[in-house]
């Protein structure tokens, strides 16, 4: 089995159709395991998921260090994108600072190449965007990183239409990372028609809702604390029982298809174009391989019409972040 190719962006850079979301290796979701993250990073790439993304905030650092450890002698089988826009001391993520200077811009980049164990990051984002500095200068900052070979393509995540158009003006935006899913719609009005104008890819997270689409969950209450989902407002309580309503579409859909339910969901969002590469996160490779086997779904017009019907923005239960987080993501 191996994966397909689509282009991401206008400026050439192409990658696997699914990727690999690296965060859950080094946080958020229950203790890390070190020897079964590297085999699933080692495992990915037997498979040809060959785009891996991490970010300096996750661990905090911890993250893009193991993956330089794992890919040291296999960095050239990879497409690696990662994340600046947070302040840190004593490598410990200062609490809402952000960071997005020229200066701090280039001590990320300094930062993440030698934790990555390589001389150039493939495709750089704002993690988030910083109301402290014009995008346009992040845009610019970037833009000579990329002419001095530092960094390949340059992306934004969670930046809404404005901030997206500046940025593209100044610096070509190759790849926009958030949150898309059958159960999160927020981009489909105004952001993905922008996209699609510019030529600009989309780089869904989070495109099993947080596992909550692949019927292996379980109700915020019960998660341990220091899983991130403890705090998830589609977890908790009444929203989780609507949720689990809406979501059995995707489970009876799945049955039919002898798929599991994360399939489908994964092959949804596939079916939404071609410019479109999700990343589904995983530390254990059993869930890897079957999120890999997804490429290869291919679901008929009317089931993925239903599919969009059953789980209709208005039919999910909840916001999909507290209101903290909701206030970072700029919609």
């Amino acid at each position: 089995m191996t994966l397909q190719r689509r282009k991401l962006g206008g400026q050439g850079l192409e990658v696997s159709a699914i990727g690999l979301g690296c965060m859950g290796m080094s946080q958020s979701y229950g203790p890390a395991d070190e020897a079964e993250s590297i085999a699933t990073l080692h495992r990915a790439i037997e498979l040809g998921c060959n785009f891996l993304d991490t970010a300096e905030v996750y661990g905090p650092l911890a993250n893009e260090a193991l993956l330089g450890r794992a890919l040291k002698g296999r960095r050239h089988e990879v497409t690696l994108a990662t994340k600046f826009a947070w302040k840190f001391k004593d490598g410990r993520q200062v609490a809402g600072a952000r960071a997005s200077s020229p200066a701090d811009i280039r001590a990320a980049v300094e930062g993440s190449l030698q934790r990555l164990g390589t001389d150039h990051i493939d495709l750089l984002y704002q993690h988030r965007i910083d109301p402290q500095v014009p995008v346009e200068e992040i845009a610019g900052t970037v833009g000579r990183l990329v002419k001095e070979g530092k960094v390949r393509f340059f992306g934004l995540s969670e930046a809404g239409v404005a901030n997206i158009r500046r940025a593209h003006a100044v610096h070509p935006v190759t790849a926009l990372q958030s949150e898309y899913s059958l159960w999160e719609r927020n981009l489909e009005d105004d952001v993905m028609p922008v996209l699609r104008e510019l030529g600009i890819g989309l780089v869904p997270f989070s495109p099993l809702g947080r596992g909550f689409l692949t019927g292996e969950v379980k109700r915020a209450e019960d998660l341990p604390k220091d899983d991130f989902r403890h705090d998830d407002p589609r977890y908790q309580g009444a929203n989780f029982d609507a949720n689990v309503a809406a979501a059995r579409a995707v489970r009876e859909i799945a049955e039919s298809l002898g798929a599991t339910p994360g399939q489908v969901a994964l092959a949804w969002v596939l079916a939404q174009g071609e410019d479109i590469v999700p990343i589904p996160g995983t530390k254990r490779r059993r869930w890897l391989e079957e999120n890999v086997a997804a490429a290869a779904l291919r679901l008929p017009p009317e089931v993925v019409a239903a599919l969009g019907a059953a789980l209709a923005p208005d039919r999910i239960a909840g916001e999909r972040y507290s209101a903290e987080r909701m206030a970072m993501v700029d919609r």
